[in-house]
């Protein structure tokens, strides 16, 4: 890593992938699962850890990204790889290093 400037902040971004169980199906199951998704999406905006959220809707391999705020990448890997698709493989979770100036974001 390296120094961060003092006017600026690391955030990690969250890069939704389709991954190997994904299917342009919907099935009962598949709506039960989106539910949870997007009721873990909101638990984490609730918590301040996800701050921004939502999908690509160019229909593609990237299916959504996200901003996180959290202590570490590691931290920010965990949180998402806990989503209950990509837990199902439905999704596959990528989580980047983003820095930003200070204040991109309201706190």
């Amino acid at each position: 890593m390296f120094d961060i400037p003092e006017n600026m902040i690391v955030y990690y971004l969250r890069l939704l992938k389709r991954g190997p169980n994904w299917t342009p199906e919907e099935t009962p199951e598949l709506e039960q699962l989106q539910s949870a998704h997007l009721a873990y999406g909101q638990k984490l905006r609730a918590e301040g850890k996800l701050i921004i959220n939502g999908p690509l809707i160019d229909n593609g391999y990237l299916r959504g990204c996200g901003i996180f705020r959290t202590a570490s990448l590691e931290e920010a890997q965990a949180l998402s790889d806990a989503d209950p698709a990509v837990q199902a493989g439905r999704l596959v979770s990528e989580v980047h290093p983003w820095m930003t100036f200070k204040g991109i974001f309201p706190d």
